[in-house]
């Protein structure tokens, strides 16, 4: 039997009201039927103002305002602003002739009017129609106030949670560990979780407590989300997944009617795991002063958050799950230990995260011979697992329009350059002067890549309009775990290498080193005031991190400092350039004329006209400690040292 709602209860009081209001006649006053022969005496007396005769034989005649008390006696207040009495009558014939003789002897001078009676069905709906037109209205309004999302249908229901449900034993909508692929630290502290849903009495025996909470926190697009759908699906228990976003409400109070409805239903199923995704939507850090940005209503969500998470109420079996990628602005009651006991970084892949997700993505797809996992990851660094997924998409789509039978590798590095630099723009006209100094400038980023050390190594130089850009030049960004000073300045050099190009080679400097420039201009300062890595300004840091500052942490002296230290760094790296250049002056020009001529070279063309690169990179290091590993053990070791030769 479905449980009586109180909601409809109300709507039809509403209808009702409304149909009152509707329908309600000040003019109709009383009903009073005639005969044909009152009808007529009133008539000749002159009560009669107006009549009104229809197609069924029926007439309203309205009786003049002198004449009411005469006629309805007792009840002449009870009538309304134009009474009228109703009568039958034979023939409308036979009205139209006593009429005309009323008239002649002066008895009747109102106005006959003959009408054609409408049918009940359209009385109905005229009368009907605009209640029903109200109620949806009120409907629509009801359902917008309230998110549009679960509950809408019940316009009282706005501060009911809006959580999406999934329950124990679903395995539809099932996922596990197998699923995520990579984020091995991640997966290895949320098992921890799943264990304490499995096995609660083991850790409890011991005097143990179950964790309260975890805060996932990482880049977008990094898995946060899903590894929480993993936990709930390892550990097989009810998982309430909200955004932060469902919370907030335009009507104050509705925030934390959500929270405390979110927690009711959990409790009710514990035990379970609420996960909330992008927490600091509500969880934002409060602010010490109204003036300053506070919002009461996101303040007062907040506070039954922290209320629920860790209150005089018991929470037993319930597991608060909440995913960020940024958590240097949450509040700090939120994260102290009690609520989100501890907080997993989940960070970008590495190489080898980044091919087990590609082997995951790529099951799905139709692949040749060519496409390897491995490569495909060196190709990607700083890929998370949401631009991996649309590089395979976006590889599958190439290939489609290509009319392929297989995606190939071919299709991968186009996604790849494609989704970095953009799509080629082959139908930019540009002259030979235009031309050749673009191609000057993006060789004179692959010459001093190729003979700095701790540059990153070169992939390939392409002149070939993309994006925005007139050029571009891919590299293969080195993983590093620390970075120093000295690879630091190496990679501000490389950047600098097109403009030092553009002004010894063509005698002028233009716009298409902005982007250069810009990239320089951070790097220098992130280095200066952030990384202490300067000569006057020795081991400071003024990173500010706090919210509504309007001041910097520093004085203008050394604001004036910093710009000195900066402008000199670039201008070191700058001259640092123009000199490589002018040494390998003769190598840059064979460069940019291949780049004229074929509008897009590779590391091997760059290796015949330069020849081998006399540094290998950090990848490659890698991957020879890893090729030794693999080595079998019926090798000598006078083999290995030959292996290292060959591959150095």
């Amino acid at each position: 039997m479905p449980r009586f709602n109180l909601s409809w209860l109300y709507m039809f009081i509403a209808m009702t009201i409304a149909y009152l209001y509707f329908t309600s006649d000040d003019s109709a006053g009383i009903d009073r039927q005639l005969t044909y022969t009152e009808f007529k005496d009133m008539v000749n007396k002159g009560y009669a103002n107006k009549i009104i005769a229809y197609n069924d034989n029926t007439v309203d005649m309205f009786i003049k305002p002198e004449y009411v008390k005469d006629v309805f006696k007792d009840d002449y207040k009870k009538v309304g602003r134009s009474p009228s009495m109703h009568v039958e009558v034979g023939s409308i014939d036979a009205l139209d002739k006593f009429l005309e003789k009323a008239q002649e002897e002066g008895h009747f001078t109102g106005e006959i009017s003959y009408e054609k009676k409408s049918d009940m069905f359209g009385t109905l709906f005229w009368n009907i129609a605009p209640i029903f037109f109200i109620v949806a209205i009120w409907i629509f309004i009801m359902r917008r106030m309230s998110g549009g999302g679960s509950g809408g249908m019940n316009p009282f229901s706005v501060g009911k949670s809006k959580a999406q449900v999934y329950e124990k034993g679903d395995n539809a909508n099932r996922i596990t560990f197998k699923d995520v692929a990579g984020q091995e630290g991640a997966k290895q502290e949320v098992q921890e979780i799943v264990d304490f849903l499995k096995q609660p009495q083991k850790y409890t025996e011991l005097g143990g407590k179950i964790p309260k909470g975890a805060l996932l926190v990482g880049p977008p697009g990094t898995g946060k989300t899903l590894l929480a759908k993993a936990v709930a699906g390892e550990a097989d228990v009810p998982f309430f997944s909200m955004s932060g976003s469902d919370f907030v409400e335009m009507f104050v109070g509705v925030g934390a009617s959500r929270v405390r409805d979110l927690f009711r239903q959990a409790k009710e199923k514990a035990p379970c795991i609420i996960f909330i995704d992008e927490i600091d939507a509500v969880g934002r850090a409060r602010s010490k002063s109204p003036s300053m940005g506070g919002n009461d209503e996101r303040e007062s969500t907040l506070n039954q958050l922290l209320t629920e998470m860790d209150g005089f109420g018991t929470n037993s079996g319930v597991i608060i799950l909440a995913a960020t990628n940024r958590a240097d602005i949450l509040d700090k009651a939120l994260l102290r230990a009690g609520r989100f006991d501890r907080q997993i970084h989940v960070d970008l892949p590495d190489l080898n995260e980044r091919k087990a997700v590609f082997d995951v993505h790529l099951k799905p797809l139709k692949l040749d011979d060519t496409v390897d996992p491995e490569t495909l990851a060196r190709q990607t660094p700083g890929f998370s697992g949401a631009d991996i997924a649309n590089v395979c998409n976006e590889a599958a789509l190439i290939a489609a329009r290509h009319k392929k039978s297989a995606v190939g590798k071919q299709d991968f590095l186009d996604a790849v350059d494609r989704i970095i630099g953009g799509l080629e723009k082959k139908t930019k006209i540009m002259t030979m002067h235009e031309k050749r100094s673009i191609a000057l400038h993006e060789a004179g980023h692959a010459t001093i890549s190729w003979f700095l050390e701790h540059a990153n190594p070169l992939i390939k130089v392409t002149i070939v309009p993309r994006g925005r850009a007139l050029g571009a030049a891919w590299y293969m960004p080195e993983e590093r775990q620390i970075t120093t000073k000295e690879q630091m300045l190496d990679e501000m050099c490389a950047t600098l290498g097109g403009r030092a190009a553009e002004e010894l080679f063509t005698g002028h400097i233009s716009t298409g080193a902005m982007n250069d420039l810009e990239r320089v201009t951070k790097q220098a300062y992130g280095m200066i005031a952030y990384a202490g890595m300067s000569d006057k300004l020795p081991n400071l840091c003024y990173y500010n991190n706090e919210e509504y500052s309007f001041s910097k942490p520093y004085s203008e002296r050394t604001a004036e400092l910093i710009d000195e230290e900066v402008k000199r760094m670039i201008n070191e790296q700058y001259e640092r350039a123009k000199q490589v250049l002018t040494e390998q002056k003769e190598g840059h020009n064979q460069l940019a004329q291949l780049l004229i001529e074929k509008e897009v070279i590779f590391a091997e063309d760059v290796e015949r006209i330069f020849g081998k690169r006399p540094w290998a990179s950090r990848s490659e290091e890698i991957m020879n400690q890893e090729a030794q590993k693999n080595l079998p053990e019926e090798k000598t070791e006078e083999e290995v040292p030959l292996l290292e030769n060959k591959e150095a």
